[in-house]
Order: C-alpha cells, then sequence, then structure tokens
C-alpha cells in the first residue's frame, strides 16, 4: 500500500548526525516510558508500529529491559535512524528494524506472539478503513494475554475538546479528507470488535489518550 500523505506539521523529523530528530517524540519520551513501565508486561516480545526516527523504542528499551523490543516503520529511509538510536543506546534487547506497513492486511500472522504492541501517534494519519485494518493485524499478532498500547490525540464522545486539536483536525481533514481525528469511543468499539479488551483508557499530557487493551488469555 503506498504510504499516505500527510501535512508537514503533522510529523517534523529533522536531520541530526546521523538519526533523524523530532522534538515531539523527545517531549513525550518519558510519560510514555513511565505508562509502560505501569501497564507493559515485565518480560516477553514487544512490537513497536512506526517506530519512526527511532527514539522512543531506545527509550522503552531502557526503562523496560525485560522486553525485547521489535521496532518496526512503514517508511524505508527511516530504519537507518531507528538502527542509529539503537546502536547509540547500545543494549541486547532492541532488533534490528523491519519494514512493516501497519495499515496493510496479513502483518499479524507475520509477527505473531507478541506480548506487547505499541504505537504512538498513527490513527489521526490514516483513515478509519485502514484504522480498522491496523487493529484487526495487532489482535491477531498478540499471544494471549498481550496488551496493545495505542497513544495519540483522539476525539471524546464524537467532539474535539481543544482548539488546539480542531486546528489541527481541520488541517488534516484539509489535506485529506479520509484521516484525521479518531473517536475514542468509535476506536474502543473496534478494539472490542476484534475480541479485545480494554482495561485503561488513559488521560495523558497535551490533551492525548492512551487506550490500553488485552488479548484474553487462554
Amino acid at each position: 500500500m503506498p504510504m499516505r500523505s500527510v501535512p508537514g506539521s503533522a510529523s517534523v523529523a529533522a536531520p541530526e548526525g546521523g538519526k533523524l530528530f523530532a522534538p515531539a517524540a523527545a517531549r513525550n519520551s518519558d510519560v510514555l516510558c513511565d505508562l509502560l513501565a505501569e501497564v507493559a508486561p515485565p518480560q516477553g516480545r514487544a512490537l513497536e508500529l512506526a517506530s519512526g526516527t527511532g527514539q522512543h523504542v531506545a527509550a522503552y528499551a531502557v526503562r523496560l529491559p525485560g522486553l525485547m523490543w521489535q521496532p518496526s516503520e512503514a517508511e524505508a529511509a527511516r530504519l537507518a535512524s531507528i538502527q542509529a538510536y539503537a546502536d547509540e543506546a547500545g543494549l541486547a534487547n532492541i532488533a534490528p528494524p523491519v519494514l512493516l506497513d501497519a495499515t496493510a492486511p496479513g502483518w499479524g500472522a507475520e509477527h505473531p506472539g507478541q506480548d506487547l504492541i505499541v504505537l504512538v501517534n498513527l490513527l489521526h494519519l490514516i483513515s478509519e478503513e485502514e484504522t480498522k485494518t491496523l487493529i484487526a493485524e495487532a489482535a491477531a499478532a498478540l499471544a494471549p494475554g498481550g496488551r496493545f498500547v495505542i497513544y495519540g490525540p483522539f476525539t471524546r464522545g464524537g467532539k474535539l475538546t481543544s482548539e488546539g486539536d480542531r486546528n489541527f483536525h481541520a488541517a488534516l481533514r484539509a489535506h485529506d479528507p479520509q484521516i484525521g481525528y479518531k473517536d475514542d469511543f468509535d476506536t474502543i468499539d473496534w478494539l472490542h470488535g476484534t475480541g479485545l479488551e480494554l482495561l485503561q483508557a488513559v488521560e495523558m499530557p497535551a490533551n492525548n489518550l492512551a487506550l490500553i487493551a488485552e488479548k484474553p488469555p487462554l
């Protein structure tokens, strides 16, 4: 599937010493690590979807050393940056990044047995149908008892709750009418539709939301 175009303001990553650096990823890294420290399994296999620059997965691997982290990214050009952050971290619990389009059907069967799947700031950049496919494939990839953590901006009960969110959502829709904020209730329904159970919905800084779902244990 071709990569969907998004406004330049939606994904700012600048070259920096052979890596890409995204200020937004630096800002939310600590709060994401804090969240995962609370909700992630202590050990096992962890798949990060849409790893972007690689800043997050390097931080996750430090904070959650019992998990073997598999970064992935749909944009081949970003794999080198992800590997550069992994090399800089010098940790044995980060696998080489793989090319993976999380919106494409079939990847769940290719990456089975995941104890944790993490997705940060992607749903508002893809269509509703792509979101449904992504959730279904994540459910297929999870091991029984595995958890799926989704973080990003959402509408709440169909409403945009800040001026910044209204402006950003409008810019996304103007760029591509198929993308934009997903609703929290709709996303929870889609999770339930794949057999996943919502454990928590956690309000996060900057008006973001984290949804933590689990595949029922056998």
